[in-house]
């Protein structure tokens, strides 16, 4: 189960005001058609997080457990940091109007994802875990529980929510599981009992 549950959670907190809500958002005020917004996230995702998981994989056969949990230690702590930064769309990224709800919302959603600090989570958690479609729909389920309520709610999300305490909130979790990581890799390469 930890396959999927601590996926889902980091990519939920790390979600957080990421362009990727900008563009829920933004999708949810121009087309107010939910569902079709919502089954286009699904379809981004999985595919996105699937071509991660997949390199993640692949990069987690070549290094120890130990050499793994340093990485994963680092890339919590980068995210963490990352997380502190908001997030802006750019003009270029709003998607047109002419292919509807939904293939528009799977073209920016995967292109949005493209490099940015969910896919690169999902490529750490892959590469540490072993039951790769549990990461995959894990990190799936953490977009989703990020996105939809934006999608759902349209503008008083985005208004009402004190994203700045919540970025804060999120990146201390990542601290943290930064030093769990830590202690992990300390203790698999022998240096703590």
């Amino acid at each position: 189960m930890e396959s999927l549950l601590v996926p889902t959670a980091i990519v939920a907190l790390a979600e957080i005001g990421d362009k990727t809500q900008l563009l829920a958002l933004i999708l949810a005020a121009r087309f107010r058609k939910p569902w079709p917004i919502i089954a286009g996230i699904i379809a981004a995702t999985l595919a996105n997080h699937a071509a991660a998981g997949a390199v993640g994989a692949w990069v987690g056969s070549f290094f120890s457990e130990s050499v793994l949990h340093w990485v994963l230690a680092a890339s919590f702590t980068a995210t963490a940091l990352w997380t502190l930064v908001p997030d802006k769309m750019d003009d270029d990224e709003n998607p047109a109007r002419r292919f509807g709800p939904f293939l528009t919302t799977l073209i920016a959603f995967f292109l949005a994802e493209i490099g940015d600090k969910t896919q690169v989570a999902t490529v750490m958690l892959a590469a540490q875990y072993p039951h790769l479609i549990l990461v995959i729909v894990g990190t799936t389920l953490g977009m989703l529980i990020a996105n939809v309520p934006v999608v759902l709610a349209g503008n008083f999300a985005a208004e009402k929510l004190p994203l700045t305490l919540i970025r804060r909130l999120a990146a201390t979790a990542f601290f943290v599981l930064a030093i769990v990581a830590v202690y992990s890799a300390m203790k698999t390469s022998g240096w703590v009992g």
